[in-house]
C-alpha cells in the first residue's frame, strides 16, 4: 500500500492566533490477573493471582475486553497536557511512564510540545484535576516522541504491553483528552498493522510504522494511550487521516498509533541521556524517482548498505519480506528497527535482476 500522508496529525486542539493549530494514529488469549488499588485505582499485575487487603483482584483479557474495568484502572495513568505561548496554546495527552518518590516521567508526542522555538509554559493535569508544571526531558521529531518530567512522585504508571504480538481485529481502548475533554475513553479494534504514515513539516518530519485503529481519536488525543485487552499500553496515539486538506478534522475511523515497542527504545534513551538515536541504512534516496520501489541515488561510505555491497542506482523492492512501493515506506520500515539490527534487503540491480543483501543498520543522532 502507498504511504499515507496524514494531513492532520492531531492535535494541539485549541485556537492559536485565531486559527486552529492542527499538528494533527491476536493479543495473547490468556487472561491476566491484576490488583486495583482501592484508593488510587492504579493497576498492578499479580503474578500469584492474589492481592493485598488494600487492593481488589481484577481479571483482564481472556475471551473479551472488560472495558469498564480497564478504563477505570488505566485512566489515572493518562494525563492532559497544556502548552501556552505568547501567541496562543494547545492541548494534548500523555501517559505516566515512570515514577519515583519525587518525580514522574510523562510520554507524549513531539508535536504536542513543539513550539517552533517559542518560549512555552507546559502543564500536566492528572485525572483528579491536579496540575503540575512540566519540563521537557527530550524530544525526537523523527519518531514524534517527547518525554516530560513533573515534580510529583508515586503516581500510577501505565503498564507496558508488547505491540509485536498484535493482530488485526484485537480490541483496543484509546484514552486521552480530545478537544480538552480529559479522561475520555473510546473503544474499537486494530484495523491494520505496519501502516506507513508520515506527518509533520519538512523540518520536523516523522515516519511511523503505525498501528491503525477505528477507536475514535480526535484533536487533543495526541500522545495518549492505546490500550489492549489486558490493560497495557501498546501504542502512543499520534495521527488521524482527514478528508479535507488543511482543515481540522474529527474522527473518521482512521487513527494511527506509534507501536510501543518502537517508542519504548526512544523513550528510554531520552530518559537516560536526554537524546535518542535512529537506525541508518546508509543511503541517499533519489527524490525525483517516481517508479515502484525506493531508488538509491548514492551510498554513505562505510555505512550498512555500502558494507553489504549494494550498488548505487539499485531500487529497493522489499525489506525483511515487506514490499516497498515508495521511498517513504522504505524510511518508515527502516525506522521500525533499532540501530544495529540486521535486515534482509532485496534490490533490483542497475544491471538488471534482483539480489538479496544482509545489511546491518548503523546509528545516528535523531534530528
Amino acid at each position: 500500500m502507498k504511504n499515507l500522508k496524514v494531513v492532520t496529525a492531531f492535535v494541539i486542539g485549541v485556537a492559536v492566533a485565531g486559527t486552529i493549530a492542527t499538528a494533527a494514529t491476536s493479543q495473547n488469549t490468556g487472561s491476566v490477573k491484576a490488583c486495583a488499588d482501592n484508593r488510587t485505582q492504579a493497576l498492578y499485575l499479580s503474578s500469584t493471582g492474589t492481592c493485598s487487603a488494600s487492593r481488589t483482584l481484577v481479571e483482564l483479557g481472556g475471551t473479551g475486553m472488560n472495558t469498564k474495568a480497564i478504563a477505570s484502572l488505566v485512566t489515572p495513568s493518562v494525563v492532559s497536557i497544556s502548552v501556552t505561548t505568547a501567541s496562543g496554546g494547545g492541548t494534548g495527552s500523555g501517559s505516566i511512564y515512570k515514577t519515583n518518590s519525587s518525580s514522574s516521567y510523562v510520554i507524549t508526542n513531539n508535536h504536542v510540545v513543539s513550539t517552533s522555538g517559542a518560549a512555552a509554559t507546559i502543564k500536566v493535569e492528572l485525572s483528579n484535576g491536579d496540575q503540575y508544571p512540566a519540563t521537557i526531558v527530550g524530544r525526537d521529531p523523527g519518531y514524534d516522541i517527547a518525554v516530560l518530567q513533573i515534580k510529583m512522585g508515586n503516581l500510577p504508571t501505565v503498564t507496558i504491553g508488547d505491540s509485536t504480538k498484535l493482530s488485526v481485529g484485537d480490541p483496543v481502548l484509546a484514552i486521552g483528552s480530545p478537544l480538552g475533554l480529559a479522561s475520555t475513553v473510546t473503544s474499537g479494534i486494530i484495523s491494520a498493522l505496519n501502516r506507513p504514515v508520515s506527518t509533520g513539516t519538512a523540518d520536523a518530519q516523522s515516519y511511523v510504522n503505525a498501528i491503525q485503529t477505528d477507536a475514535a481519536i480526535n484533536p487533543g488525543n495526541s500522545g495518549g494511550a492505546l490500550i489492549d485487552a489486558q490493560g497495557r499500553i501498546i501504542g502512543v496515539n499520534s495521527a488521524i487521516a482527514t478528508l479535507s486538506s488543511g482543515a481540522a478534522s474529527g474522527s473518521i475511523g482512521l487513527g494511527f498509533s506509534i507501536p510501543i515497542h518502537e517508542a519504548k527504545r526512544v523513550i528510554d534513551e531520552i530518559i537516560a541521556t536526554g537524546k535518542s538515536t535512529r537506525p541508518v541504512l546508509g543511503v541517499f534516496f533519489d527524490t525525483a524517482y517516481t517508479g515502484e520501489g525506493a531508488k538509491i541515488a548514492k551510498l554513505s561510505p562505510s555505512e550498512g548498505a555500502d558494507n553489504a555491497g549494494i550498488p548505487a542506482g539499485s531500487i529497493i523492492r522489499s525489506i525483511d519480506g515487506v514490499k516497498i512501493p515508495d521511498t517513504d515506506t522504505a524510511i518508515v520500515r527502516i525506522r521500525s528497527y533499532p540501530p544495529g539490527a540486521t535486515v534482509t534487503v532485496v534490490v533490483e540491480l542497475p544491471s538488471g535482476g534482483n539480489k538479496t543483501f544482509k545489511v546491518t543498520l548503523g546509528s545516528a543522532p535523531s534530528i
